[in-house]
């Protein structure tokens, strides 16, 4: 592991715990060149393939999905955190399947179903992108869903 200040490649571990819900484990580590302590996670390398609406299909990214709620969630009172837990209960549904394929749109309604609990004005931004809205009734019939 490279240390993220100075470059390094001499670090060794502190402290390691397993995270509760994510299966990952979160590693403190020290660099002996710098001696600068960073935080790194590992997760089990069990991929989950992503169906497009095209048919191809790519590797379940987290990253992705949270380029989308930060987008989605901009200027809304809520952290980073919360989304994340977001992401790991997404993620934690997918893997207690037993398919280990699913489709982009499934993710989508996993994520609007979520967000519908964590803020509405959330929810009606990344519906319109996911379900591609194109005029303004299209609006008004998901708020009367949230309704």
């Amino acid at each position: 592991m490279r240390c993220p200040k100075c470059g390094g490649e001499n670090t060794r571990v502190i402290d390691s715990r397993m995270q509760d819900v994510t299966n990952a484990i979160k590693r403190r580590r020290e660099c002996r060149t710098c001696g600068h302590r960073f935080t790194t996670f590992e997760r089990c390398e069990d991929p989950i393939e992503v169906v497009k609406s095209n048919g191809t299909t790519q590797p379940f990214d987290r990253n992705k999905l949270m380029v989308g709620l930060m987008r989605a969630t901009s200027k809304r009172d809520i952290d980073l955190t919360q989304l994340n837990y977001l992401i790991d209960d997404i993620e934690l549904e997918l893997r207690s399947r037993t398919v280990r394929a699913v489709s982009s749109h499934e993710i989508g309604d996993m994520v609007l179903k979520r967000l519908a609990k964590l803020d509405k004005v959330a929810y009606i931004r990344f519906a319109s992108v996911y379900r591609d809205f194109k005029d303004v009734e299209e609006f008004f019939k998901e708020l009367d869903k949230l309704r």
